[in-house]
């Protein structure tokens, strides 16, 4: 019998090497894009790359959950995921700075779609709700993880330094949580190998399609925004991106409190509206402290939608916690996937301001695709 405390600190530590990693990359975007040459049409084709890796890896992820326990496709998921990472700061050409940033997909594919599976079914081990918890250490791990960038940033290290430290130090991390990990059974499917939603977990897809993308592009772009539209200061680049960690962090360790007060509908309807006048908020005033502002709305907005999602999808009569977190994904992760690309090429033909303005909108589609759930639920 797996204890429920020890199996919830293990998953969170995973949450936790997921943030911190992933968070690092993004920090350190612009001075890769500085290191290649890059302009931002170049980068967003560049980018283009890890998301790409994500969602082929979609089936591949349905198909090992099927087979294994989700326990050990997270850990390998874990270790390929900080090589990569590792692998990226020596990356000195732009074709292996992509071959790099695939596999960094893949691999962070297969650590989060399996870690997801791992939080729900530690979550049923609880009466009370707790996976927006989970989501809450990704995000403060981000937020410490955008801090040392910004630090590494302002003390000049190189990324190739940079990175292989961070990747070294989560690996002994995931060996230390490993152990205590929740023994989970493989997901009962169909048997397809391409894993779509049905029609009634289509609807949490398209909302996860909405948002991924807004996060797609806060990852990508926040760094670049305050460096090309705001004009911050070098040592404040990285400020925004910071600051919508934080406010991510913040959202998510109140969103099991929110959920018991409001619901799940209506903490997902205002979500959206925070990211539509967050991003909006940003794309008119580009200046350090609206535009901190701007992100700190966005980072609030985007915080509880995805675990809340995740959380419904993996109540899914139809289909195993793990494959229906792969279907709603499949559909949620082609946001991550086409958005931050097409954002570099909006940016390229007519600037960054009319970028993240357009990307607003997205918001409103939330509120509305939620408001569509909940009419037909």
């Amino acid at each position: 019998m797996d204890s429920p405390r020890a199996a919830r600190i293990a998953i969170t530590i995973f949450f936790f090497i997921s943030g911190f990693g992933f968070s690092s990359w993004a920090s350190r975007i612009p001075d890769i894009q500085h290191k290649l040459n890059l302009n931002e049409a170049q980068l967003g084709s560049i980018l283009f790359a890890l998301p790409l890796g994500l969602i082929l890896t979609l089936p591949v992820t349905g198909i090992l959950l099927q087979r294994y326990s989700s326990r050990n496709i997270m850990m390998v998921g874990a270790l390929v995921f900080n090589l990569m990472l590792a692998l990226i700061g020596f990356a000195s050409t732009s074709w292996q700075l992509v071959i790099v940033l695939f596999c960094f997909g893949c691999s962070r594919n297969l650590m989060n779609i399996s870690m997801n599976a791992q939080s729900i079914g530690v979550q049923t081990l609880f009466s009370k709700s707790i996976i927006t918890t989970f989501h809450g250490v990704w995000s403060l791990a981000g937020f410490g993880g955008a801090l040392i960038g910004l630090l590494m940033v302002n003390l000049t290290v190189p990324t190739s330094w940079h990175f292989l430290a961070v990747g070294l130090s989560m690996v002994v991390l995931g060996f230390f949580a490993f152990p205590t990990s929740l023994h989970q059974p493989p997901s009962t499917s169909s048997g397809k190998r391409l894993i779509l939603p049905d029609k009634h977990l289509l609807k949490f897809g398209l909302v996860s399609f909405a948002v991924m993308s807004c996060e797609g592009t806060m990852y990508d772009w926040s760094g670049i925004y305050f460096q090309k539209a705001v004009h911050a200061p070098k040592g404040i680049v990285t400020a925004g991106y910071v600051a919508y960690m934080i406010a991510m962090a913040t959202g998510r360790f109140s969103g099991d409190k929110l959920v018991h007060k409001w619901g799940i509908p209506t903490i997902i309807k205002y979500s959206g509206l925070l990211i539509f006048c967050g991003l909006l908020l940003a794309a008119l005033f580009p200046s350090p402290i609206p535009a901190g502002i701007g992100f700190m709305m966005t980072g609030v907005g985007v915080s509880c939608v995805v675990p809340l999602v995740f959380s419904m999808a993996g109540r899914s009569k139809s289909m195993g916690s793990g494959s229906a977190i792969a279907a709603v994904s499949t559909v949620g992760y082609l946001g991550f996937l086409m958005v931050p690309p097409v954002v570099g090429f909006l940016a390229e033909a007519a600037g960054l301001r009319w970028s993240f303005a357009i990307i607003a909108c997205l918001g409103m589609v939330i509120s509305w695709l939620i408001s569509r759930v909940k009419e037909e639920a």
